[in-house]
């Protein structure tokens, strides 16, 4: 779940980034010393960003397993794949890294809510980003997927970009900045890799295709 950073717990760290999606690489998230570019939105980089497009390949293959394994209507899960790719390039975050995310801390349920408060597909507790859910349409907007998915992320990029590494910052949206094992971003970052191979795996099958029908 998403939940507020305290400066007094962070320090200095040293593992990098992971690798980010190979068939749609946005900026990835750096840490705070290098150059004034960690977690580039793509409106900086590209200020004439066009408005959304309609799902490629690597959405749709990502729309098919996910629907198929969280049991979820296809038309609503390519809304969720493709509000994650958006609000991952804006932040400059792996889309599979967003998604990875959400089937954690939710497994695609839009109205999820914990215990402690923790609510929507990214778990974001509404007293700790009234400002980000302010920006975003009001508090009530925490069960909105869309705008769920856009907070979360501007979350958590705001997490990697002040504690240095993603594992880090992973640590910190879940509230576990104290688990040295780093438990909750390893099971994050084995949920992107799933997701990936799922990309690899259409790649390798549209090869195969156009092979055979040479």
């Amino acid at each position: 779940m998403a939940l507020p950073i305290s400066d007094k717990f962070l320090r200095p760290v040293v593992i990098t980034a992971a690798a980010l999606l190979i068939a749609a690489a946005p900026p990835a998230a750096l840490a705070p010393d290098l150059p004034a570019v960690a977690c580039a939105p793509d409106s900086e980089a590209n200020p004439d960003a066009a408005a959304p497009a309609a799902p490629d390949a690597a959405q749709q293959a990502l729309t098919a397993h996910l629907s198929k394994r969280f049991f979820i209507a296809p038309g609503a899960t390519e809304r969720i794949v493709a509000a994650a790719h958006r609000a991952a390039a804006e932040v400059g975050l792996d889309p599979l890294l967003v998604l990875a995310v959400i089937a954690i801390e939710s497994r695609f349920n839009p109205i999820a809510e914990s215990v402690m408060g923790a609510k929507g597909l990214m778990q974001i507790i509404p007293k700790y980003h009234l400002d980000k859910l302010r920006d975003a349409g009001g508090e009530d907007m925490v069960l909105d997927p869309e705008s769920n998915i856009q907070v979360g992320a501007r979350i958590l990029q705001e997490y990697v970009h002040r504690t240095g590494t993603l594992e880090a910052g992973l640590q910190y949206y879940n509230g576990a900045w104290r688990d040295n094992s780093a438990a909750y971003a390893q099971k994050v970052m084995a949920e992107r890799d799933r997701l990936e191979q799922v990309l690899r795996q259409r790649v390798a099958l549209t090869v195969a295709v156009n092979q055979k029908g040479l």
